[in-house]
């Protein structure tokens, strides 16, 4: 039985949840900010709202991207290519560099959600990279099997002791 399918599956799933839930807290830290009306050095109040609220949606949609990507592939149960192995790339890295933050600034907790994306994320890439494609009929394997002039090879004669 193959792990591939259900990694890309739970993959899939933990990117689409976190994506809801980036989204929501920043926004929730928007209205925050919006409602205590305190300048943060000189900063507007409105403009740091109103960033926070781009920057969940920005997020939110770049982990829902990567959640698709994952999805694709659970669904297809092919490798992903292009850019959607940038976008899983890409978000292995930001769960490493959001897993040394948080374990500062969140605490273990954080840090182990964020280590076990991480984990999910390398899983997901790494299975489907020691897939085996097999041979398609016809095909050759590599070394031919024939010359150049498609003659038969054959082996070269055993060495003989003197």
């Amino acid at each position: 039985m193959s792990v591939r399918r259900p990694v890309a599956w739970i993959v899939a799933v933990v990117l689409f949840v976190e994506a809801v839930g980036v989204a929501a807290l920043n926004w929730f830290l928007a209205i925050v900010v919006d409602r205590q009306d305190m300048s943060l050095a000189g900063l507007d109040p409105d403009m740091m709202s109103v960033s926070s609220k781009i920057g969940g949606v920005v997020f939110g949609l770049y982990f829902a991207l990567c959640g698709l990507v994952a999805l694709l592939v659970a669904v297809r149960d092919r490798a992903p290519a292009g850019l959607g192995r940038v976008l899983l790339i890409s978000a292995a890295v930001v769960h490493g560099l959001l897993g040394a933050f948080t374990w500062g600034l969140v605490g273990p907790g954080a840090f182990v959600f964020m280590i076990v994306v991480l984990g999910l994320i390398v899983l997901l890439l790494m299975t489907y990279d020691a897939r085996e494609e097999p041979a398609a009929p016809g095909s050759r394997p590599e070394g031919g099997g024939k010359g150049d002039d498609g003659s038969p090879v054959s082996s070269p004669p055993a060495p003989t002791t003197p």
